[in-house]
């Protein structure tokens, strides 16, 4: 599947399960809500003491399986490697995060506090493989 065919369906569909890869090299899995930022990166906000993110912080790899709200229908798969951006500098890209998926807020500086409150962080990854190339 094209990268870029990948991400449009991303750009409409945000309910994912995302796998990094634990210490010992097991698989950890976790829901999450994915979007697409401006420069095609998918992105996914998270708490910073997540596991999903210590997990990133240590092996950069991540793969994420992106699905319909009806879980049923057309689904893609991506790859790549993370980015972890961190407060202060993650508070524009959270927001821009927030408008791609669920468009204005009704009250930003609650948002932005809520931000900064729950530790968040912006994870960024850079799509090096899309999937599924054939069906069964």
């Amino acid at each position: 599947m094209d990268i870029a065919a990948a991400l449009d369906v991303i750009r409409t569909q945000h309910r994912a399960v995302m796998a990094t890869m634990r210490r010992d090299g097991r698989p950890a899995m976790t829901p999450v809500t994915v979007g697409v930022d401006s420069r095609g990166r998918v992105v996914i906000s998270s708490r910073q003491t997540a596991y999903k993110v210590k997990n990133l912080r240590r092996d950069p790899r991540a793969w994420i399986c992106v699905m319909p709200d009806s879980f049923f229908g057309h689904w893609v798969q991506v790859e790549g490697r993370a980015e972890i951006i961190d407060l202060p500098e993650a508070m524009e890209p959270l927001i821009e995060y927030y408008r791609g998926i669920s468009g204005e807020h009704p009250d930003w500086d609650d948002y932005r506090a809520a931000m900064v409150r729950e530790r968040r962080v912006l994870i960024r990854i850079d799509v090096d493989r899309a999937g599924p190339d054939v069906s069964g």
